[in-house]
């Protein structure tokens, strides 16, 4: 028989999970009011008002008039408390960095930056950590996670691989090396590309896609499968390499150490050798460049059919692979495709098994752009903190 102990903290336990719950309505729908809150959470008027004042009591979701619209009984909409838990999410892009401050509305407020890189990296870590322990001394308690997107290869707490200035073995951890010896807050790590699918599958072009395969092109290619909006990761958090299949020349070796990588094929500095140009410092600035002429010469536009050509064959062989409900494409491979779509749609149709062909996997422009990263560390930050046990610890 349950004593009253035990029926005690089931009851708590069940108001933290639908707690959780109703956090993340909030997040996915803002402006929800309490009333479809309850009706798609399946619960009464009187239990969601219950669980609201409790919420707003413990600091994390408030309730506020919604904007007037004629005549009729005022209503109200659910958003996150302005003394609710943030996270702290920085980034480390190809050639630079950005840390923000993030509540539950999971808007990331930019607190921090620099366009461009120190060469050695822990001078870049050091200024980034700065940024981070700045924000923890004003907030205090309300940060309870740190969440980073990094333009790299990472296992575990490493960043393994950062093509853009050839750092190789970095120890992430300093990002938090600078605060207080008591603080110690998690630390959620993520390679840019499956953080932009992230963002793309739970608020952009692809919300509520089931499976979502995102494609990224900056320095050669990054991606994520996205399956009911969550991210597949791998062992160690370097899933979602997609750029270091080999789908490219075989006698060709990466700067990764494997031969014959699809990422040598299809950024700017595969359009530089195409071009006949020496190897750009900034690819993806030269890219951009490229790609914004208003006539290009034959050789540049052979180089963009060839491009085109090899992210069309790519993506069609990892549908082939995943069987996704839609692909999402960002960075350098949206223009790229529209340089040349009657190459890439080739190539893409030609790549699919012949059952696909009458019907393709839709291939579409992610929206969230280069703010991608950021918005996904966000999101992953906030599912991190919001978990039944995570607000336990808050309240």
């Amino acid at each position: 028989m349950a004593t009253s102990s035990s029926t005690s903290q089931s009851s708590a336990t069940a108001r933290l999970f639908t707690a959780a719950r109703l956090i993340d309505l909030v997040r996915a729908q803002p402006g929800i009011t309490r009333a479809a809150a309850a009706q798609e959470l399946g619960i009464s008027s009187g239990a969601a008002t219950d669980l609201l004042a409790r919420l707003r009591v413990a600091e994390l979701l408030d309730e506020s008039p919604a904007p007037a619209q004629g005549r009729g009984r005022p209503t109200t909409v659910l958003h996150a408390h302005a003394r609710g838990p943030l996270v702290i999410v920085a980034e480390l892009l190809a050639t630079g960095w950005r840390v923000a401050c993030v509540g539950l509305d999971g808007e990331p407020q930019i607190e921090a930056q620099s366009p461009r890189l120190r060469q050695r990296p822990v001078r870049v870590l050091d200024d980034m950590a700065v940024a981070i322990s700045e924000i923890h001394a004003r907030e205090g308690r309300r940060v309870r996670a740190v969440s980073v997107s990094v333009a790299g290869t990472i296992s575990d707490d490493r960043l393994v691989q950062f093509s853009p200035k050839g750092w190789l073995d970095v120890d992430l951890s300093r990002l938090t090396a600078q605060l207080p010896d008591d603080v110690h807050l998690p630390v959620v790590l993520g390679n840019d590309a499956t953080l932009a699918g992230l963002a793309e599958a739970r608020t952009g072009v692809a919300r509520d896609g089931g499976t979502v395969l995102h494609l990224i092109v900056a320095v050669g290619v990054g991606g994520a499968l996205i399956v009911d909006g969550v991210p597949a990761t791998g062992e160690h958090g370097g899933a979602g390499e997609y750029g270091h299949i080999p789908f490219g020349d075989p006698a060709r070796q990466c700067p990764c150490g494997a031969y014959g990588c699809w990422g040598l094929t299809v950024d700017g500095l595969a359009l530089a050798e195409l071009c006949g140009d020496p190897a750009p410092r900034n690819p993806i600035t030269y890219a951009h460049k490229l790609i914004a002429k208003t006539a290009p010469t034959l050789r540049e536009q052979a180089a963009f059919d060839s491009v085109a050509a090899s992210l069309g064959r790519g993506v069609a062989a990892l549908v082939n692979l995943h069987d996704p409900a839609l692909v999402t494409l960002g960075g350098l491979a949206i223009p790229l495709r529209a340089r040349s779509s009657e190459s890439f749609d080739a190539a893409y149709q030609n790549g699919l098994m012949a059952y696909r062909r009458p019907s393709p996997t839709p291939v579409l422009d992610g929206i969230h752009g280069d703010d991608g990263p950021l918005r996904g560390a966000a999101i992953r930050g906030i599912d991190h903190i919001t978990t039944a046990e995570a607000l336990a610890e808050w309240v």
